[in-house]
C-alpha cells in the first residue's frame, strides 16, 4: 500500500526528466534516480546469493548501465 506524502513520490514527467538529465551523464540526476529506487535495490538484494553490499552494487551499476545504454539492454528485433 502507498504511503501518504511519501517524498519518493514524483509525477511521471519527473522522473523522464531525471532519466534524460541521467542519459546526458547527469550526476545529480542518477543519484536521485538511485535515491528512488534504492528501498527496492535493497529489498531486491536480499534474494541475491552473494554479500549484500555486493548485491547492492551490482543491482546498482545494472540499473545505471540500462538507463546510459539501453540498446545493449533491450535490442530491437
Amino acid at each position: 500500500m502507498e504511503k501518504e506524502n511519501d517524498p519518493r513520490i514524483i509525477t511521471d514527467s519527473e522522473l523522464l526528466g531525471l532519466i534524460e538529465a541521467a542519459k546526458k551523464r547527469d550526476p545529480a540526476a542518477m543519484l536521485k534516480l538511485i535515491e528512488l529506487y534504492k528501498e527496492d535495490i535493497v529489498r531486491i538484494s536480499n534474494f541475491i546469493y552473494m554479500p549484500t553490499e555486493d548485491a547492492i552494487s551490482a543491482i546498482t551499476l545494472e540499473f545505471l548501465e540500462s538507463i546510459l545504454n539501453p540498446e545493449d539492454k533491450f535490442p530491437t528485433q
